[in-house]
């Protein structure tokens, strides 16, 4: 794993997007397909605005996955993730295949089956992710299933997860923030050739002190402490977030 500081989140965004570019880039002058997995998050705005704004990257190679999903919200709901990647991804360049979760699937084991098996197909080869405010992954609050067997699964959301998208103004109340979600799996989010976590903001300090710090060890209480353990983790942080770490 590999921590880089930038002064600002614009500056940041920029950095962790010039490192994703790359990565595609190279990926898909070699690669007939090119698999990708995204978050959706406000922390990855700005990054997914200089992404998709890079030059020479074949996006008609990318297959595109998704690390998490709402059970029980509608496509064209406000928070929900595939709507976030439809209006700042797949309607912005020309992705050549979408594997979406249906997080208004009427069986939701059955859909994590289905988008587990597309996943596990072949290797992704890059996954765009965040840290959240309680140091989660995708939606695997702590304490986080290190040794799930299947690639997505059915998770309960916790209080501070909940309130954190209370907080980034996704929904009206915490009432109104769903319980649970269908999440990629911390062992298949290992598997990842190549990690590109973008965590700006003061509000997630805490989570990376415990999660990334010198003297911080890998717990399933601090899901994102896993990252330590890949070769190929580039985390992006701007000041207000790494404040707490050590120097």
């Amino acid at each position: 794993m590999q921590i880089h500081v930038y002064d600002t989140k614009e500056i940041c965004a920029k950095f962790a997007a010039e490192r994703g570019a790359e990565i595609l880039r190279k990926a898909t002058s070699s690669k007939q397909s090119v698999r990708a997995v995204f978050a959706s998050a406000a922390s990855q705005i700005e990054f997914l605005q200089h992404l998709t704004s890079a030059p020479g990257i074949d996006w008609k190679r990318v297959e595109l996955f998704h690390l998490d999903e709402y059970i029980g919200i509608s496509e064209d709901h406000p928070a929900s993730f595939r709507r976030f990647l439809k209006e700042r991804v797949i309607g912005v360049v020309p992705i050549g295949k979408v594997n979406f979760i249906n997080g208004s699937a009427p069986d939701a084991e059955a859909e994590c089956k289905r988008i587990s098996a597309l996943l596990d197909a072949a290797p992704i080869d890059v996954g765009f992710i965040g840290i959240g405010e309680n140091g989660h992954l995708a939606f695997n609050d702590p304490p986080a299933d290190f040794e799930a067997k299947q690639s997505y699964k059915v998770v309960e959301l916790d209080q501070v997860c909940r309130n954190q998208q209370l907080g980034e103004g996704w929904f009206p109340t915490l009432d109104a923030v769903p319980k649970h979600a269908i999440s990629m799996t911390i062992p298949a989010i290992m598997r990842f050739e190549n990690i590109i976590c973008t965590a700006p903001d003061a509000r997630k300090a805490q989570a990376v002190k415990d999660c990334l710090s010198d003297s911080a060890s890998v717990s399933n209480m601090h899901p994102a402490s896993i990252m330590k353990q890949h070769a190929k983790a580039y985390v992006y942080l701007d000041k207000p977030a790494a404040a707490l770490l050590n120097k």
